[in-house]
């Protein structure tokens, strides 16, 4: 994948209602699954063509075979309570929280199927621009342990976290295997370790944020190892479910992930001043470029050009231009539910995306 790619997506776009309600179908037994997935298929179909439509250079499916951005691993495997874990409070500007119900482990991890390797295939069987999987990444998946109900299965959370690991190793393996040469490792709880809020709990609960960052870079490390000639791409985010958030502060705290991760392309999230500044860019390594979040997939107000440029000039202070792309900040449907946008609010965006890509690099 080269430097070309100006233009991306993060992963997940809004689910058609048609899609949405097949999936409720299927759950309730009223729908085989077969028929779900031409279903499916369609949603797929539709997601690729909006995203080719607006100029994206690397696309994804849309994550439309998933009921959230981590249903590839809780779906694929037995050992997963799928809503029996702790709630996580989502919050928005105005104080809204939601509370989102998590998956728990609570037998040992046994493969039911490949996590993306059925998505990876139909998308490349579908289209000519180049495709990008995305897998969550270990640390993410530790949010599904519980000291409680998961011991039965895993005395621990590194043993389980040992299993996680070899079992996303063996998905990137089997994606590299059928072709794919871009993958896209989902990070969201790095971010928790930037929130200096979030960093006390961590410490309240005897977790040092310093170990537990080297942590997530060993494991992330051991997930791409030794696939030269594949693009790995870490998408870091503060937390996204239906127009909500869960972690504020700049990439300072965690600026060493940029300087001992293996990945080639950062995707960071840059649409709001929760975000903080451009500056902790100048620890990115000399090799690697940095898609810049701009465009906020939680709101429908759409973003003016001449601001996205300014910003992306902005940035190229710390990172040469030709080392910096345009994306939104993070998915539009990290859940089933989606953000609060229209479909139409979306392909906006997307097309927005495109052009200022097309617009600053040519």
């Amino acid at each position: 994948m080269g430097q070309d790619v100006r233009a991306e997506v993060v992963g997940s776009l809004l689910r058609p209602d048609f899609l949405v309600a097949a999936r409720k179908r299927l759950e309730a037994g009223e729908l085989d699954p077969p028929h779900f997935k031409e279903i499916e298929d369609r949603a797929v179909d539709e997601a690729i063509e909006v995203q080719t439509s607006a100029g994206i250079d690397v696309i994804t499916d849309g994550e439309q075979r998933r009921y959230a951005f981590f249903g590839h691993l809780v779906d694929a495997m037995a050992g997963f309570d799928k809503y029996g874990g702790w709630a996580i409070p989502f919050r928005d500007e105005k104080g809204e929280e939601l509370v989102f119900k998590r998956p728990v482990v609570v037998d040992k991890l046994r493969p039911l199927r490949n996590m993306a390797a059925e998505e990876f295939t139909y998308l490349r069987a579908s289209t000519g621009v180049p495709a990008k999987v995305t897998m969550i990444s270990a640390q993410q998946a530790a949010a599904y342990y519980d000291p409680n109900k998961s011991k039965g299965a895993y005395p621990t959370l590194d043993a389980y976290l040992a299993d996680v690991v070899d079992l996303s190793r063996r998905e990137v393996d089997e994606l590299i295997r059928l072709g794919c040469t871009y993958v896209q490792i989902d990070a969201p709880q790095y971010a928790a370790l930037l929130d200096p809020e979030l960093r006390e709990g961590y410490r309240k609960r005897g977790s040092d944020p310093e170990t537990l960052i080297d942590t997530c870079i060993e494991m992330d490390n051991a997930i791409i190892a030794g696939h030269p000639g594949v693009t790995f791409a870490i998408h870091i985010c503060r937390g996204n479910n239906q127009s909500k958030f869960y972690a504020a502060g700049d990439y300072g705290p965690i600026a060493r992930i940029f300087e001992r991760t293996g990945f080639n392309r950062f995707l960071l999230e840059y649409d709001d001043e929760r975000s903080g500044g451009f500056e902790p860019l100048k620890h990115v390594p000399e090799d690697r470029v940095v898609v810049l979040g701009l465009v906020t997939s939680k709101k429908p107000a759409l973003e003016s050009e001449e601001e996205l440029k300014r910003r992306i000039v902005e940035a190229a202070r710390y990172l040469p231009l030709d080392r910096l792309a345009i994306s939104p900040q993070c998915g539009f449907a990290s859940t089933m539910e989606g953000n609060r946008v229209t479909r139409e609010d979306q392909r906006k965006k997307l097309e927005l995306v495109g052009s200022v890509a097309r617009s600053v690099w040519g």
